[in-house]
């Protein structure tokens, strides 16, 4: 194949997710060819408002919304058929043309009803050690991946295979129920039933996604790829075990879709102008009581797809100078800069610091070791803030020094350029620096 003519951008989120990449990649998408989404389920939420009328998807690319984009989902996720076909029905009845238009990987895996109930099943038998997992049976799907029992789109296409791959698994999932306590009862002809209803829809969206990007760069199209959630529940770089179960680096957007790292020329991270993560695990920065409450009624600090309050705190720049690294990330985006607009000071994390390690003296990496995490406190930097709205600032100059101030020393700290900053929900509320 010859060398690649177009380019190829890939998002990612640098905290914990819910930072705001759906939106960042809405923009995106308008200069794009191809959107593509590497890795994750349905457990994840982009929200993204459009001339005022907000829409959330699940697993469908956030390019959806932009007319004629092709969008793809890689090998990389984990697809539940039946809410990926009524997300697709939702879109088209609000106007949304999907047909020829969003194409899924025929390598990437199905999540089974299986699944969902050993998901729901060891999540309750894990008692204070509770994930918080959504409960939608992706960590389980991702398991059946590695141990080389899952069932793929291509699967489906090919019943006598299905059935041969269904048949062998009932019996493996029912002992594992079972030895959870469960008294749910996996119906094996239910499930093979319901994958033949979708099996006419799967063919006809069912490509060659590694080989359709590739011949896009070669044809000179550009290329967006989105994760799914943050850097921060990456299975490898994560706080582990409160992570996800797949890859949400860049690393992880080369495999999902299967191009060779070199095609990827800008990587973008994602972030808020504070810090917020859903579920449980280490939040350094969290703060509790009314300023807390503050930050998450402002940002309207929900679960798009669960419906959870997120944990609030304060930006910290240990945590995306790691996701920097990590990530190699060419550039950061901040979202809701506006959520901050009615405090009188804000915190800034530069460092942590353990009584019990080195003297007490400062930390400024993110340690692999939870126990240290959670014995750490965060150092913080006070910054004015500038108390007065930023939502109709149009570019960089609009906002008030303050606010251009504490957006630059976040770039200092990270050690990333900063190209955009959000003030709003809106697609004109993204500054480009």
């Amino acid at each position: 194949m010859q060398p690649a003519e177009g380019t190829c951008q890939v998002v990612v989120g640098a905290q914990w997710g819910d930072e705001g990449k759906g939106k960042i990649v809405d923009v995106l998408a308008e200069r794009a060819d191809v959107v593509a989404r590497f890795q994750g389920g349905s457990n994840a939420g982009h929200t993204v408002v459009v001339g005022g009328e907000e829409f959330i998807l699940h697993q469908v690319p956030s390019g959806v919304l932009h007319s004629g984009k092709q969008c793809l989902l890689g090998n990389g996720v984990v697809l539940d058929p039946e809410p990926f076909f009524e997300e697709l029905t939702a879109l088209e009845r609000r106007g949304i043309d999907t047909a020829g238009r969003v194409w899924i990987s025929n390598r990437a895996h199905l999540v089974l009803p299986y699944h969902r109930m050993l998901d729901r099943a060891a999540e309750s038998n894990r008692g204070k050690g509770a994930i918080g997992t959504t409960g939608r049976g992706i960590g389980p799907a991702y398991e059946d991946k590695i141990a080389r029992h899952g069932i793929r789109v291509a699967d489906v296409l090919d019943p006598v295979r299905l059935r041969e791959r269904i048949d062998a698994n009932v019996e493996i999932k029912q002992v594992q129920l079972e030895r959870l306590g469960s008294d749910e009862r996996i119906d094996g002809q239910q499930i093979f039933d319901q994958l033949a209803g979708f099996r006419d829809r799967l063919a006809e969206r069912a490509t060659d996604v590694s080989q359709r990007v590739a011949r896009d760069l070669v044809a000179g199209r550009q290329i967006l790829l989105e994760g799914a959630q943050g850097s921060q529940l990456d299975i490898d770089h994560g706080t582990y075990p409160y992570v996800t179960s797949s890859s949400t680096t860049a690393g992880g957007a080369a495999t999902g879709i299967g191009l060779g790292p070199k095609f990827l020329d800008q990587i973008i991270g994602v972030v808020k102008a504070y810090t917020t993560r859903v579920g449980n695990g280490p939040l350094p920065t969290e703060v509790e009581g009314p300023v807390g409450e503050v930050l998450r009624e402002a940002g309207g600090e929900y679960g798009a797809t669960t419906g959870r309050p997120r944990r609030c705190g304060w930006f910290d720049a240990v945590v995306v100078r790691y996701a920097a690294r990590v990530n190699s990330l060419t550039e950061l985006a901040v979202t809701k800069l506006d959520v901050l607009d009615g405090f009188e000071s804000i915190l800034l994390c530069t460092g942590y610091r353990a009584a019990d390690v080195d003297g007490g003296e400062e930390l400024t990496e993110f340690p692999a070791d939870l126990g240290l995490l959670e014995r750490s406190e965060p150092v913080y930097e006070e910054h004015l803030g500038w108390r007065v709205p930023t939502g109709d600032a149009r570019k960089w100059s609009d906002l008030p020094v303050e606010a251009r101030q504490y957006v630059e020393r976040i770039e200092a700290l990270v050690g990333v350029p900063i190209t955009r900053v959000s003030v709003g929900q809106g697609r004109k509320q993204v500054l480009e620096r």
